[in-house]
């Protein structure tokens, strides 16, 4: 249970923040990780009646969370540390929140995630945030907007600042968004939040994989990392027959489109967060779709198309558009039937038909 020689050692910031964190006193924590929550399992260790809540959006690093500690952390100490991925944070009041952020992350998700855990926050309760950037103004711009006074703890490697809860919000910001795209004939209203893909409108990719679909009646669609759900709402749409199944590993991605298909009153969309792939019955789709992203060195463009592989029928096809289109001439072939690649636009589009 222990395994020590293999235990991962988490960021620097997380460190430091949580080297702060630890002189102030709590009953329960919030925390978000950059690593497996490492910092979080050290604090439990320490403490018998402390429990720690930490949050995930994206269900792939919670699940590596939870396999992590299941091997490395002493089961009545595991049982208290609560790792769960949703949308935002549960709503039990803690007495210390704890947020490591990274110099070069998206903004307006940072924002919305320092807001949600103040609100979380009990009176008198801390939160403890840090940066790894040791010339940093922006985060401390960002607590001094929410706290009247904040605690500036420098390090070599980050900056880490804590701040005590005075009095709730006057004021919530919205950071949801709800942006119109035209799809063929039809006005669709998508919601984005900061953290999904892509957040205040249609993604360019997205709109060369619409235009370059062609379905018939009660097609069955399995929409692969769905993201805000603009190609799941506007194949809906067109076509009140078809089933649309839309699937991603990020809980606020899959909030969306649900928020989306209540919008557009559309009743023939199901939804699903899993980032391993799908619960849905093997080989019953006609079509899946997908918009895969380009980090990872096409390891989720790969796990993309393992899934769609075992959601089509025979005969069913792989469509999906991509700015990188060598990797799938080189690797497609071998695996696929009557592969197909064409430029649209920026874009290229990649076509293929499950033997």
């Amino acid at each position: 249970m222990d395994s020590s020689a293999h235990k991962l050692s988490p960021r620097e910031t997380e460190l430091r923040t949580w080297e702060v964190a630890d002189a102030f006193p709590a009953e329960r924590i919030l925390c978000v990780t950059l690593g497996r929550g490492q910092s979080a399992a050290q604090r439990i260790s320490t403490d018998a009646h402390l429990k720690i809540d930490c949050w995930f959006i994206d269900q792939y690093p919670c699940r590596r969370a939870i396999e992590y500690h299941a091997e490395h952390t002493h089961p009545k100490e595991a049982a208290r540390l609560n790792f769960y991925c949703a949308a935002d944070p549960e709503a039990e009041t803690v007495q210390l929140a704890i947020l490591p952020l990274l110099m070069h992350g998206e903004a307006e998700l940072s924002r919305d995630i320092l807001q949600a855990m103040y609100q979380r926050l009990a009176l008198q309760g801390r939160l403890v945030a840090s940066v790894d950037n040791v010339r940093d103004r922006w985060l401390h711009e960002q607590m001094r907007e929410l706290f009247p006074k904040v605690t500036v703890h420098a390090f070599d490697d980050a900056i880490v600042y804590s701040a005590v809860k005075q009095a709730e919000l006057k004021r919530v910001r919205n950071f949801q968004c709800e942006f119109v795209f035209r799809d063929r004939q039809q006005l669709i209203h998508a919601t984005s939040r900061p953290g999904v893909f892509s957040h205040r409108h249609i993604d360019p990719g997205a709109r060369q994989l619409l235009d370059a679909i062609e379905m018939g009646p009660k097609t069955r669609v399995i929409d692969i990392g769905c993201g805000a759900g603009t190609v799941s709402l506007a194949l809906a749409a067109r076509d009140a027959t078809a089933q649309v199944h839309a699937v991603d590993g990020n809980a606020r991605a899959v909030q969306c489109t649900q928020l989306g298909a209540t919008r557009n009153q559309l009743t023939n969309i199901v939804t699903e967060l899993n980032c391993q792939g799908t619960k849905a019955s093997k080989e019953s789709f006609d079509l899946a779709v997908a918009n895969p992203p380009y980090f990872a060195d096409f390891r989720i463009a790969e796990h993309f198309i393992q899934v769609a592989r075992d959601s089509l029928k025979p005969g069913g096809q792989l469509l999906l558009v991509t700015k990188q289109p060598q990797w799938y001439e080189d690797y497609l072939p071998d695996r696929w039937d009557d592969v197909d690649i064409w430029q649209s636009k920026r874009y290229h589009l990649v076509a293929a038909i499950r033997a």
